[in-house]
């Protein structure tokens, strides 16, 4: 497997970025991962009233969360 795949960034810190919604910080995750733009509507929606978060959370947790870039974020 090729790592051209694999993005630099870590897949723990985005998910612990992912989990500070509950504080109402929705969407830092997605800034981290370089998606800017869908990380500030999931913050203006908190987290799309939580559906968008949830499906982000099981994502990072199976591992087959993106970056910008399109390479899945490891671990």
């Amino acid at each position: 497997m090729s790592n051209d795949n694999i993005s630099p960034l870590s897949r723990t810190t985005a998910l612990l970025l992912s989990f500070l919604c509950l504080f109402g910080f929705c969407g830092v995750h997605r800034i981290y991962a370089g998606k800017v733009i869908s990380g500030i509507i999931q913050f203006l929606t908190v987290g799309f009233f939580g559906i968008w978060q949830v499906i982000d959370i099981i994502r990072l947790i199976f591992g087959s969360f993106e970056d910008k870039q399109g390479r899945t974020i490891s671990l």
